[in-house]
């Protein structure tokens, strides 16, 4: 496959035929912040990454889908992530050096990281690939610290009643400053990320005017996190969707320069990724 346009470019992207299935690493999809696994009431379900994972599937990966506190900071979220993979691997009867592939979306990425750089997983990562994710913060959970926080005590009141709320601290581009001088990436794990950016009148209406504060303090972005921010790594492309496209929740018609559904996006980011590592990927690239 050729390379693609302004948005989606960035790598030739892969393509093998014949594949053992078997050298693949498992892929872990890891949420953000406000995240879970799948909401609903008997059949009818309400997933995080809506559709992903079956693209995934039916391209020959094992998928596991995560869940992990909601809104508890990063070292939080990273303990109950480490938790749920060596559960998940033991429950697949996968030999004791099987080596992953983590997912991260957004805030999910920063739990992976810090995993792998500070609970002792770096045997079990073979790479860790983030979707738009704060690497540096986003200006927008500073605009939220700042009014909602400070100014009006909102964060007070919720920890009064409980509610652990230290994961918008942990995206502020300050929270992020010190994570990057503390969660050191760790060599023999790849680190490879996708951002996102949409034009301000292409994104879902609640958040217009995120999309203004992050374009005014970094540029292009997809409503909530710049591609300046979300870059890490090896950089594999922008695709062209605001962040909740970028989980297949898509709140407006596309009726020029469509994306639609993503899940073909997240199986060559993958498939990339996958043949890095190993020289290896599935053939059906959808």
């Amino acid at each position: 496959m050729g390379r693609r346009g302004a948005f989606g470019a960035g790598i030739e992207w892969g393509r093998m035929s014949a594949v053992d299935e078997t050298a693949l690493p498992p892929v872990f999809l890891h949420h953000g912040l406000f995240g879970y696994d799948a909401v609903g009431v008997g059949r009818f379900k309400w997933a995080y990454f809506q559709g992903i994972d079956k693209a995934l599937r039916r391209a020959g990966y094992r998928v596991c889908t995560t869940r992990v506190h909601p809104t508890g900071g990063v070292a939080r979220r990273a303990g109950e992530l480490k938790g749920f993979i060596e559960e998940a691997l033991s429950g697949m009867g996968l030999p004791a050096d099987t080596r992953v592939l983590v997912v991260g979306h957004s805030m999910g990425g920063l739990d992976a990281r810090y995993m792998v750089s500070k609970l002792g997983m770096e045997e079990r990562v073979a790479a860790v690939l983030t979707v738009t994710c704060p690497h540096r913060g986003t200006p927008y959970a500073d605009w939220c610290v700042r009014h909602f926080g400070k100014r009006l005590g909102g964060f007070e009141l919720m920890e009064m009643l409980g509610i652990d709320v230290q994961g918008v601290r942990d995206v502020t581009t300050e929270g992020c400053a010190r994570f990057n001088e503390e969660v050191r990436d760790v060599p023999g794990v790849g680190y490879y990320s996708v951002s996102a950016a949409r034009e301000w009148p292409r994104v879902a209406p609640w958040v217009l005017h995120s999309h203004r504060v992050v374009t005014e303090a970094e540029g292009a972005n997809d409503g909530l996190v710049s591609v300046k921010s979300s870059t890490w790594g090896t950089h594999l492309c922008t695709w062209r969707a605001d962040h909740f496209h970028t989980i297949n929740k898509r709140y407006l018609f596309e009726l020029r320069n469509r994306t639609g559904n993503i899940g073909p996006y997240y199986v060559r980011a993958v498939n990339e990724v996958c043949r890095r590592m190993t020289n290896q990927c599935p053939g059906n690239d959808e």
